[in-house]
């Protein structure tokens, strides 16, 4: 059951990610199709199931983030909660090409750093 959850969740965030590199890169080349229905629907439920699976893990392990026991989980939610903030920003936000682009790599760039996080289990900015 872990194995597959976990696995599962590594999938929706490597769908998160890439969903975001796609609107970031139709944003960058004024594509119309960054409005396709698909790209409007499905990155909201990619990252609702990227959540429970979440959720789901910290059920199966305990690492309950934002208690003094896992300081790296909680470093990691705040990692990934940045990562949120600056890719609503790069699509719905950021006026200039300028903005999008700094706000979406350093989007990417709190992603690594949370997932950096995530395998060592111990924080590295909070710590």
């Amino acid at each position: 059951m872990y194995e597959g959850l976990k696995h599962f969740h590594f999938m929706t965030i490597a769908l998160s990610a890439l969903l975001l590199s796609v609107r970031y890169g139709l944003i960058m080349m004024d594509s119309e199709k960054v409005n396709h229905p698909f790209l409007k629907r499905f990155p909201h439920i990619n990252d609702s199931l990227l959540l429970l699976s979440g959720f789901g893990l910290i059920a199966i392990t305990g690492f309950v983030p934002f208690t003094p026991e896992f300081p790296w989980m909680t470093e990691k939610m705040a990692c990934v909660m940045i990562y949120i903030a600056l890719g609503f920003f790069t699509l719905k936000f950021a006026r200039t090409k300028l903005l999008k682009s700094c706000a979406f790599f350093g989007a990417l760039g709190w992603l690594i750093i949370a997932a950096k996080v995530a395998m060592l289990k111990t924080p590295l900015l909070m710590g």
